[in-house]
This record gives structure tokens, sequence and C-alpha cells, in this order.
């Protein structure tokens, strides 16, 4: 019997999150930096990746706690660690994202301020939020990604058939050099979410588990629908870089608005003016859609590790209304340190990457499952370590 559609929800979501900041900015600059040469680690690190969300699922549905609870059983200093993490990335992710919804959104209406339209931005996720919680989150994804992939494929589309070349005389730049390894590490950072979207994933299936039965065989059909949509849907937004942006003779911004103007004009100047409002109206979706996740989701970890460590309860709005005013502080204070802010948190994903990897293998590793996943996660650990390794040594190296 397949699944009921009414039981997918979190792996949408969890879709919903990735296409944000890790697509529409890491993998369409991976496209406009260096043409098709990155395809390979885009799957690859997608990939590599895959057990370890999947394990929260497992875990999840066959213990019927979130994973947050499994690192407390495991050792109160995992949940401190994990934690310590998620103020940290909770706070700068909501800023980043909220101000390139905002930088995208002032390209339909340039009259008002990108403080103005962040404040806005804000309210409208917060009645979404405040409003039906998880259900609209739930309800909203959905729509959000049905339009979002029906609208990427178009682009790509209409980019391969208007394509042009770069010139014959064009050198493209080689990204296995030490100098690109710091954006390569962003990039696999946030690739296709940082590694603690597994535990906020959790949660939202404990969330979804008082709206519906939910079996394992449910759980693992979302998530793999979600999950494998977010690897496609990263390939279409390196070939819309690729195709658009690579050889352009205009430098590659990389981040904020700079980036979101770049990002819609090079398609009006490719494709034609008409496309600037469509190609708008995609990357709004995805970093709404963002937006909408990344409020809800850390508020939900946060709340969790507070309750486990305190053993107090308190309430997701308030912790929802915490979160979006320390974002917004942040980008009325420290707008201009938001970029090394944002490099920072990718990197600080990517270099936790193998121990939360790990530590969600160690949860579910005496679980019945096939001798294949367990080869591929120690696949997945021995690449993520091994690079890893390797940054850290280029750091300490200088």
């Amino acid at each position: 019997m397949a699944p009921s559609l009414k039981t997918l929800g979190p792996g949408i979501i969890l879709a919903a999150a990735a296409v944000g900041a890790s697509h529409l900015v890491a993998s369409t600059q991976a496209g406009a930096l260096f043409g098709w040469q990155l395809w390979w680690l885009v799957a690859l690190v997608n990939i590599l990746k895959y057990p370890f969300f999947r394990f929260g699922v497992s875990y999840t549905l066959s213990h019927n706690e979130s994973l947050v609870s499994g690192y407390y059983r495991k050792h109160r200093l995992y949940l401190w660690g994990f934690a310590v993490l998620n103020v940290i990335a909770a706070v700068v992710n909501t800023a980043g994202v909220l101000l390139l919804t905002a930088s995208l959104l002032q390209l339909f209406v340039p009259g008002l301020s990108l403080s103005l339209l962040c404040w806005l931005i804000l309210f409208a996720c917060l009645i979404v939020l405040l409003g039906g919680q998880y259900r609209s989150l739930d309800l909203i994804s959905k729509w959000i990604m049905v339009a979002l992939t029906l609208a990427t494929v178009v682009a790509v589309v209409m980019a391969w058939l208007n394509h042009v070349p770069p010139p014959a005389d064009f050198v493209p730049p080689s990204p296995w050099k030490l100098s690109a390894l710091a954006f390569l590490v962003a990039m696999m950072g946030w690739m296709p979410v940082p590694i603690e979207l597994s535990a906020i994933n959790s949660l939202w299936l404990r969330s979804k588990q008082k709206l519906t039965v939910l079996t394992l065989r449910d759980g693992l059909f979302d998530f793999n629908l979600g999950y494998w949509a977010t690897v496609i849907l990263a390939l279409l937004f390196l070939a819309l870089g690729a195709l658009v942006q690579f050889g352009a003779a205009q430098p590659i911004a990389m981040a904020g608005v700079t980036f979101a103007e770049q990002f819609v004009s090079m398609y009006s100047a490719t494709i034609g003016d008409w496309s600037e409002y469509f190609v708008g109206g995609i990357a709004f979706l995805c970093m709404f859609g963002t937006t909408l996740a990344v409020l809800d989701g850390y508020a939900r970890t946060l709340r969790e590790s507070y309750r486990l460590i305190s053993r107090r309860r308190s309430s997701l709005r308030l912790w929802i209304i915490g979160q979006a005013i320390a974002g917004m502080l942040v980008i009325l204070y420290f707008q201009s340190a938001l970029g090394p802010m944002l490099s920072f948190a990718m990197t600080l994903a990517f270099l936790t990457t193998p121990f939360f990897a790990w530590l969600n293998y160690t949860l579910v590793r005496k679980q019945r499952m096939a001798m294949g996943l367990h080869i591929w996660a120690w696949l997945g650990l021995t690449y993520l370590c091994g690079f890893s390794l390797v940054y850290l040594v280029w750091l300490v190296l200088g």
C-alpha cells in the first residue's frame, strides 16, 4: 500500500529549507564561478551526507523521541555542544536568509528600504508560524516546493535554449587550487543543509505525529522524496549559474544585496527583460520558504535543548519571537559583517558535520538495517573527516 499524501510534510519542509542559501547561493555560485566542473562534487556531498539525515528519521520513528533527546541520553555534553552550535547558527542564519529574502523582494518594490522589507517579511513569517505553527509551515512548504520545482525546471530549459558560450579566449578558473578551498568547504557545509537540520527534521516528525499516524515506511518515503528533490534542485541551480553567469566579464557577487541584483540581472540580460520578475519570483520563493523553516526549526531545537537541560517547559512562540528579534538586531547593527558571519557559519557547519554525523550513526547502528547503509555511513564519515582534516591543516599552515 502506497504512503498517503497526508503523511508528507517534514521531508518537504527540509527540502524547502535546503533550497535557500545552499542552493540559490552556493550551487548557483559554483556554476557561475567554475561552470560544470563541480557538478559531481555537489552530487557527491549530498549522497554521502544522506545516511546521517536518514538515521534521524529512523531513530525518531523507532524510539518515539527526537534526535535531541537521543543526544541527551548519550551524554549531557553532546547536547550542550549541539545547543551552543544551534544558538550561533540560529541567529546568524536567521539574519542571513532574512536579508537575502528582503534583497529579492526589493526588486519588486524598489521604493522601500531593506530594513523595512526585513521587518515586513519577518512580520509575515511570524503571522504564519505563530498562528498555525507546524500545520501552516507544512502546508505552505508543500506549495512552495511544487511551484519552485516547476519554475526552476522552466528557467533551466530557457537558459539552455538561450545559452551564449563564453568568449573563445576565456580561460576557466580551476576549483582545485588551495585558494578555492574555503569556497568548497563553505558550499559543502550547507549542502544540502547543515547537519543540525537532521535534529530539526526529527522535531518536525514529532509534530507531524500529533496530526496523523506516521509509520517508519511513511516517514522514510517523505524524507526520501524531499531529500532527493533537493539533490536534483542543487544540480539545476548549478546549471543556471553555469549557463547564464559562467564566463561573464562581470565579477560574481558572493553574498547580500549585490548577489540578489546580479542574480536577476544576468537572466534578464541573457533570456530577456521579461524574465527578471520570473527569476526573481523563483528566488524569492526559495528564500521565503527557507526563512519560515529556519525560524521554526531552530526555535524548536533551542526550546527542546532548554527543556532537557533545565527540565523546564517553555513556549515555542517565545523562542520564535526571540530568535526573530536576535536575527533582526544582527541586520540592524552588524549588516556590514553579515557576509563574514555567514561564511563562518557555513565553515563551522562543515567542520562539525563529521561529529554530528557520527553521533547520529551511533544512535541507530544497533538497529536492524541493511549492511549497505553501514558501509555508506562509513564512506561518508571517511570523506567528511578527511576533507575537514585537509581544511584544518590548510588553516594552520596559513
